[in-house]
């Protein structure tokens, strides 16, 4: 379990680190999101510079203004006897509403008045710095330094600083509302995205699931769903409603030629029974005829012919029945005894055991609803096949039995058994699995279990091959029982 998990864990992880791995959906909602972000940060960045730049610049000018405007109202005057005086007095009204501190010097850059740090009772002495005319940044402070003239004469200097706290403040909320609104955007592009990639791939996981159940059910006479708007997913779903539609056409087709073919294969089987019938009994009659010693070449020779003439009607026999069953042509049904059936099978087969053990478990009856003559062939062919590939002297057991709904017909052995490999192909046409206990190599068809097959599967059963408790084969075939028959297939049809 630990190991699984690591393992879902791991195909997670590579699914998240590598889009391609994405659904669509993911991918479009992605692209949308990556694209409203950069859009966002540039029209955000030129915004916030703009707006920074426009509250400095306001500002800047607000205390340039105000200079010029103390340069106006302050005067220094110096009277013949005493200090400097500055007019007005009072400089508080000045710098009250501003949040500002005012410094004014006489010509000899000595302080003549001022007012308090901004927020409190502290003097201002040197927190704008020492006087030089211009503009420069003291301590929080943006000051500006400009000469009172009295008729171009300079009688002093002015010193005007404000805070620059509330302009940064402004200035970082300003951005503070830029990145929210880029990553507000950002998500509700995402989410957008997301939503409309939803809705635009719905068609196609309507076809997506169409196909998966064509798959499933590999029936391409169903129908792709249609979109109710003719755009490309539109042209995509006509294009694989066509590509059914031929599909549908080309396996109907071909179904039709391979009927035709198995009908050809069964009518040509059942004319051949005819004359091979009536050249058996020509040959057997000239092989009586000729039984004196001057004719013993003449015997040989028809002796030979009989043998590949019985060998052509086996062949015969066993195609016809093969082709009858693809062509669907089922023999009629009936209620039968399997355990009787098997029965005169291994009466039929016991001359064919030579010095072969045979045993035999078969002590109750076993209904079924099939063809007496197919499960007849059935266990004979088990039991030729047990003879043909097990050395003399081998044990050959064939038991009959009920497991739940099903009649069990096994025939076991303790011969040298079925390669793993070949349990299931042995089942198919014309293979023949020859190796040295065989005991009559050469003289198969390879049709006998593929025969056993197809009478199983017409009477809705199955045969299986798999090793005996002894180490050999074990072929194994199961046939309902006659209700449980009559359960799953009410009728047969009968040609």
């Amino acid at each position: 379990m630990v190991a699984a998990a690591r393992s879902n864990t791991a195909a997670w992880l590579r699914r998240v680190v590598h889009p391609r791995a994405w659904p669509v959906r993911w991918r479009i909602a992605a692209v949308s999101a990556g694209l409203t972000l950069v859009i966002l940060m540039i029209f955000g960045g030129v915004i916030g510079q703009i707006a920074t730049s426009r509250i400095r610049d306001d500002f800047n000018g607000e205390v340039h203004n105000a200079v010029e405007a103390l340069q106006r109202e302050l005067q220094v005057s110096y009277p013949l006897v005493g200090e400097p005086q500055v007019e007005p007095h009072q400089l508080a009204p000045y710098v009250l509403p501003d949040d500002a501190v005012i410094r004014v010097f006489d010509r000899s850059h000595r302080e003549l008045a001022g007012t308090t740090y901004p927020g409190t009772n502290i003097p201002n002495t040197g927190k704008l710095g020492t006087p030089q005319p211009g503009t420069t940044e003291e301590n929080g402070l943006r000051v500006e330094t400009a000469p009172l003239l009295e008729n171009r004469v300079v009688m002093g200097y002015v010193q005007y600083g404000r805070s620059t706290a509330h302009v940064e403040e402004t200035i970082e909320r300003i951005w503070l509302l830029i990145i929210a609104g880029v990553i507000g955007g950002t998500g509700l592009a995402c989410l957008a995205g997301v939503a409309i990639a939803a809705r635009a791939m719905r068609p196609i996981a309507a076809l997506t699931s169409s196909a998966r159940k064509i798959t499933e059910t590999r029936d391409p006479s169903q129908h792709m769903p249609r979109p109710p708007v003719e755009d490309e997913v539109g042209e995509l779903a006509e294009t694989l409603e066509q590509m059914l539609r031929s599909l549908d056409a080309a396996r109907a087709e071909r179904e039709h030629a391979m009927q035709q073919q198995r009908e050809f294969v069964a009518d040509a089987s059942h004319e051949l029974r005819t004359p091979l019938t009536s050249v058996l009994a020509n040959l057997e009659l000239l092989q009586a005829s000729l039984g004196g010693p001057d004719q013993a070449e003449d015997r040989e020779v028809v002796d030979s012919a009989l043998r590949s003439s019985r060998r052509m009607s086996r062949l015969v026999s066993d195609l016809l029945l093969l082709a009858r069953a693809d062509a669907g042509r089922l023999a009629a049904h009936h209620r039968c005894d399997l355990a009787e059936i098997a029965g005169d099978a291994a009466a039929e087969a016991a001359p064919l055991m030579g010095a072969r053990q045979f045993l035999i478990d078969n002590d109750r009856p076993l209904r079924v609803e099939g063809s007496a003559d197919e499960l007849h062939r059935m266990v004979l062919n088990l039991l030729d096949n047990a003879a043909r590939h097990t050395p003399e002297g081998a044990t050959i057991e064939l038991s009959l039995s009920q497991q739940g709904d099903y009649a069990v017909v096994e025939v076991a052995d303790d011969g040298p058994g079925i390669p793993q490999g070949m349990r299931t192909q042995i089942f198919d046409r014309f293979v023949r699995g020859e190796g040295p206990a065989d005991t009559a190599r050469g003289t198969g068809t390879g049709l006998g279990l593929a025969i056993v097959s197809a009478v199983a599967a017409s009477h809705d059963g199955s045969v299986e091959a798999t090793e005996s408790a002894s180490g050999g084969a074990l072929f194994r075939a199961r046939i309902p029982i006659a209700d449980a028959q009559a359960a799953r297939k009410p009728s047969s049809t009968i040609f």
